[in-house]
């Protein structure tokens, strides 16, 4: 089997014969001669042909060839080739032009090759480099990954709708979070986390919603309250942003926090609009609150915290000092919620009091025999690479979404 040399590193074998193998990104044919431009995943080289090789963009090739200097850097000459899968369809647009001049739903109905553009494909990459740095910063602070089912007997997340299905005869459903099985882990593990899919059924047709979407979740044990759980969220997302190269947004040592209810009055005495009462934010007052924390404390991020009850799950803890107030945040990012988490409800009785009559319908085992305080939060990925990346479209940062609409390809 012979060696095939990455084309980002031919630099270091100027004067050697290599072979590469990637895919036809472009092909000049000029007078005297001509130019194939090879793409494979470390970036694209450019080899050198006195005969106009017969072969379309995006096939496949092997080329054997000498690597010298260019005005371009290196490239191959008196180059042999070798087809090695031919392309028998043409890509939706050029790959090699440097904008991808396709719409969303042209990008998404031909996303197998559509996504081999470089600045599609570079999303991937961002959303790869996250994951592994969301791992890397739980794994240093003594987390454990766990895997957890995602056909389930009843809905997790209250309020939400469920994808239901036959599971042998009796009803199941697909999990709209790991959430009880992560709180179960806690007493097993201390530390969770999980990276999976998640699915929820609910009528959104909005640029910020999806049916199923790949979610980070973490859940620890013996915390004092919600305030424990932000810390690590905040080492969590500097690890995260970090890897996101050139694109990183910067994290502050301690971002910036605020009550929901100040939220609300500063949303009331400097917007057209009183939102007090509500339980909840709207997309315009997310967008108000990160300018505002921009303005006054040079973060793009914001922790809104002590959210009612009434607008969070039953598994969520109330506040000490006033139960209609919860141990809970949302931490916005750029205008947009990313991330939910707080503290949980870890007492038995607890659960029993705050589910009454329907409390047969849940799994309660793990907390009759005893579980430390704990909390948790959890990121949607692909939400998080549109932030950063300022895609307008969480569809555009989705592999294959999965919407109202869309379940090809």
């Amino acid at each position: 089997m012979s060696t095939r040399t990455p084309v980002a590193g031919l630099h270091e074998h100027v004067g050697s014969t290599v072979s590469i193998a990637g895919w036809v990104h472009r092909r000049r044919v000029l007078k005297s001669v001509s130019f194939l431009v090879i793409r494979d995943r470390t970036g694209t080289a450019q080899a050198v042909f006195a005969t106009p090789p017969d072969v379309t963009e995006e096939t496949v090739v092997r080329l054997t060839g000498r690597v010298v200097t260019s005005p371009y850097g290196v490239e191959l000459r008196e180059p042999t080739l070798e087809v090695l899968s031919e392309a028998v369809k043409r890509p939706p647009f050029d790959l090699y032009r440097p904008t991808v001049p396709a719409t969303l739903p042209v990008i998404l109905d031909n996303a197998a090759a559509a996504l081999r553009h470089p600045l599609l494909r570079k999303r991937f990459e961002l959303a790869a480099a996250s994951v592994a740095a969301f791992r890397r910063a739980l794994d240093t602070r003594g987390f454990t990954e766990i895997h957890t089912p995602k056909i389930v007997s009843t809905a997790t997340e209250s309020g939400a709708n469920v994808f239901q299905l036959d599971y042998f005869g009796r009803p199941a459903y697909l999990a709209q979070s790991p959430q009880f099985y992560k709180q179960a882990m806690v007493g097993v593990f201390e530390r969770v986390y999980e990276v999976g899919p998640v699915f929820r059924a609910e009528p959104h047709d909005t640029a910020r919603h999806l049916a199923q979407y790949t979610s980070l979740d973490a859940e620890l044990g013996f915390i004092t309250d919600h305030r424990d759980v932000m810390a690590v969220l905040r080492d969590v997302i500097a690890e995260m942003a970090t890897a996101a190269g050139p694109d990183a947004p910067s994290v502050p040592a301690e971002i910036p926090s605020l009550d929901f209810a100040a939220a609300q009055e500063l949303l009331a005495h400097h917007t057209d609009e009183d939102p007090r009462g509500e339980p909840d934010l709207a997309p315009a007052h997310e967008r108000w609150l990160c300018n505002w924390a921009a303005r006054e404390h040079g973060s793009e991020f914001l922790f809104v915290t002590g959210y009612p009850m009434a607008k969070r799950p039953f598994y969520t803890h109330p506040a000490p000092t006033d139960p209609t107030k919860s141990n809970s945040f949302d931490l916005l990012f750029r205008g947009l919620e990313l991330v939910t988490g707080g503290q949980r409800r870890h007492r038995y009785a607890d659960y029993l009091t705050a589910l009454g009559d329907t409390a047969d319908q849940y799994n309660l085992d793990a907390f009759a025999y005893g579980m430390p305080p704990h909390g948790g939060f959890a990121i949607g990925l692909e939400r998080w690479v549109a932030q950063v990346l300022d895609v307008p479209n969480i569809r555009s940062t989705t592999l294959f979404p999965r919407d109202l609409h869309r379940l090809t390809p």
